[in-house]
């Protein structure tokens, strides 16, 4: 027991090493605009290169069942590794645009084999307690998202050059994919497929209740990232309608998406006391309802509580996220996990590109405070599926 105790930290740590790629790119992507002399757009484009690999990654790893028949941990290992590689491609001095976006979509495609098979990995070994389990590992993953946010709130202050960021990535995600291989053997729980399935992400589906708790996940993704880029849209609208009040941008973004990874702890360690289906509910209709009031929060004056309702937010629209997935890996058999678990954040992940280029669309159509009400459809939908079956 102990020594499955000391596992959770190393893939905790080994997960966010190796995501860091994620982030990385994030962080220097106006970097690479004025380096390689690149138009405004090719910021869109190369965030978009990176989605897609993940989703073009976890669709090919979810037909070919990779995490269940091979061992998850050389699958985290190799992906790792090549991530890594494809990361410091994007630092030949002859790059273009082109060949940028092959190096990011590469580094997303590689992704693939990282975070969702890093679930995988502790569903295998945490068969009890693995909303609690998953909230470690998915809170590592907000903190991170919301780094990029810090590093450009500090950047005037530290003076660091993007080669630096990409090639220390690409070392952090080489020790995380070596600290998985060397330390976290196959788990107690896993079951392995001896041949390939390619029917196996359509089967998964055929369960009641492995649909209630996907359609659950697919609702909180619709809302999850759009409000994620969102934030500091919404920062900037009230910053020009109350020039008088001084503030970060970029910190306060950091810390209202950053703190959602505290959320994911706390919600794991509730779930095992209150049911956790109950809890990732209660999170969806807690994020609903902020999706709804949040044209009479955000078109007022008062700074202190529009900061107040998006700290809020930014906890309860991420708290649920590992117990969607722990309610996945819950709801199908062991032989099926690892592919489970990758074509749900497979889809999960396209919703958020739909939801994200609506919001975006809509934007040129609305004010800003009225965006995040559209928002609403996911929830709704979301606690119309969880709920529909009863749920392991």
């Amino acid at each position: 027991m102990k020594a499955t105790r000391r596992i959770l930290p190393v893939i905790v740590i080994a997960q966010f090493f190796c995501t860091s790629l994620w982030f990385a790119g994030n962080g220097v992507m106006s970097d690479l605009l004025i380096n390689f002399s690149l138009a405004p757009e090719a910021l869109g484009h190369l965030t978009s290169a990176v989605q897609l690999g993940f989703i073009c990654g976890t669709l090919i790893f979810a037909f070919l069942t990779i995490s269940d028949r091979f061992s998850p941990s050389r699958v985290f290992f190799f992906c790792a590794l090549a991530g890594a590689i494809f990361n410091l491609g994007i630092l030949f001095e002859n790059n273009s645009l082109s060949s940028l976006i092959v190096f990011r979509f590469l580094t997303g495609l590689s992704l693939a084999g990282i975070y969702p098979v890093g679930m995988k990995i502790a569903a295998d070994y945490f068969d009890k307690g693995l909303g609690k389990s998953l909230g470690y590992l998915v809170g590592a993953l907000v903190v991170g998202t919301a780094l990029p946010h810090l590093l450009k709130a500090v950047s005037g202050s530290i003076q660091l050059d993007w080669r630096w960021v990409i090639g220390f990535t690409s070392v952090l995600a080489i020790a995380g994919g070596l600290m998985i291989l060397l330390f976290v053997p196959d788990g107690p729980f896993r079951t392995r497929k001896q041949k390939p399935d390619l029917g196996l992400v359509f089967k998964v589906f055929r369960h009641k209740e492995f649909r209630a708790a996907a359609f659950g996940y697919f609702g909180h993704m619709w809302e999850l990232y759009s409000f994620w880029a969102f934030v500091p849209v919404l920062l900037a609208y009230f910053k020009l309608n109350n020039p008088e009040v001084q503030f970060s941008i970029s910190f306060l973004s950091f810390w209202i998406i950053g703190l959602g990874g505290v959320a994911c702890v706390i919600g794991g360690y509730l779930s095992e006391r209150f049911g956790t289906k109950n809890i990732a509910g209660l999170a969806l209709l807690s994020s609903g309802f902020c999706c709804l009031i949040s044209p009479w929060i955000l078109a007022g004056n008062s700074f202190l509580l529009i900061v107040i309702f998006l700290i809020f937010w930014g906890l309860v629209v991420v708290a649920d996220s590992p117990l969607f997935s722990s309610l996945v890996a819950s709801n199908t058999s062991p032989s099926s996990r690892g592919t489970a678990l990758t074509i749900v954040n497979c889809i999960g992940f396209s919703i958020t590109i739909i939801s994200i280029q609506l919001v975006n669309y809509l934007a040129n159509l609305v004010k800003p405070e009225y965006l995040m009400i559209f928002l609403a459809i996911g929830p709704v939908l979301g606690l119309t599926g969880l709920f529909s079956k009863k749920l392991n």
